[in-house]
């Protein structure tokens, strides 16, 4: 009885064993093609975060009226109180209008190369600047928005506060700089999968692990690396095999709109796949609201593999791994319109 008792110690001790050098060989191999969200926001190029920067950028962020209805702000399709985005197929804007894509994640978007699915903006501030505008958005101007914001008093102090030594510091340049300040805050460190990229073997369970495996050996890993897991390179969507249109719209030809270039027909950024639990539904299009489809259509489409449902269930539970904590983020006190400021414009269009 001894005996059998001890060869059972063993053979667990072996196991423990065996699991915790497999654990640490694909942390090794992790480590080498990702990185852990920071706990503090990066250093962004020509754009110093400072407290009052960063707390006008969040009223900026959270303000209806710089859109032409006063009714739609950043956070209208970027809610920061549901992933980031909107959780529609294709975000809502000016006249009830329906957006050409679905809307990306803000959170985490600072450590994206380029913004938006076909990467025309270059940073957040550039990209701060095109929804505001945009007819089927916000459907304001850059005139409109410094009338409205030069109308109120508190933005007035709030803008010279953050840009110090600015003659005329209410500007939709800077609008759009101090926007970027408070959207490199969003950040969701601390994830299970940073966790386990930092030394804790036991952050990810089996099935985790397993599909963390999977991930880097099917070839997951050659669009969605680094730190964000994508965002950073663009591919053809249907690299294999093409969708169907309801997924990959024909009239949609991504990046193409941008350099015109033939070759980039069909051409997006790789998604970010931090949070990825959190944002559906997936694609540009909006158009698959399960995570495990979607991680199948994406085996399908990108890699030519079939996954079973094994492969599929795992690869999925290590994408779960990639939620982090998520920023806590109390609504922010707007000030009063005042005589001056321009009345809103209707939501209902003119037929």
């Amino acid at each position: 009885m001894k005996r059998q008792t001890l060869k059972l110690a063993i053979a667990v001790s072996l196991g423990l064993t065996a699991g915790a050098a497999m654990a640490a060989d694909l942390q090794e191999r992790a480590r080498d093609m990702f990185s852990a969200i920071p706990q503090y926001p990066p250093v962004i190029d020509g754009n110093e975060l400072t407290e009052a920067k960063v707390e006008l950028g969040k009223m900026l962020f959270f303000e209806p009226r710089l859109s032409a209805s006063h009714l739609i702000s950043c956070n209208t399709c970027h809610n920061v109180g549901m992933g980031g985005h909107d959780y529609l197929p294709v975000s809502i804007g000016h006249g009830w209008q329906k957006g050409p894509r679905n809307s990306p994640t803000v959170f985490n978007a600072v450590f994206n190369a380029a913004q938006f699915w076909d990467g025309r903006a270059a940073d957040l501030a550039e990209q701060a600047k095109g929804p505001v505008q945009a007819g089927v958005e916000m459907s304001s101007t850059p005139e409109r928005v410094v009338k409205t914001l030069t109308s109120m008093p508190a933005y007035v102090e709030k803008f010279g506060q953050a840009f110090p030594g600015e003659d005329d510091p209410v500007t939709f340049n800077n609008m759009a700089i101090a926007i970027e300040a408070y959207e490199a805050t969003l950040i969701t460190p601390d994830a299970d999968f940073d966790k386990f990229l930092r030394g804790d073997k036991t952050a990810l369970n089996e099935q985790e692990q397993e599909g963390l495996a999977l991930f880097m050996d099917k070839g997951c890993v050659a669009c969605h690396a680094g730190v964000n897991l994508g965002g950073q390179e663009y591919y053809p969507f249907g690299l294999v095999t093409k969708p169907g249109a309801d997924i990959l719209p024909t009239g949609d030809k991504g990046r193409f709109a941008v350099t015109e270039t033939a070759s980039d027909e069909y051409v997006f950024r790789a998604s970010p796949l931090r949070n990825i639990e959190l944002t559906a539904p997936y694609f540009h299009s909006g158009a698959v609201w399960s995570l495990e489809e979607a991680v199948a259509v994406m085996g399908t489409a990108q890699l030519g593999a079939e996954l079973n449902d094994d492969e599929v269930k795992s690869i999925t539970a290590f994408l779960k791994t990639l939620t982090g904590k998520i920023p806590e983020v109390r609504y922010p006190e707007l000030p009063p319109s005042t005589d001056s400021t321009p009345k809103p414009e209707s939501m209902v269009l003119a037929q």
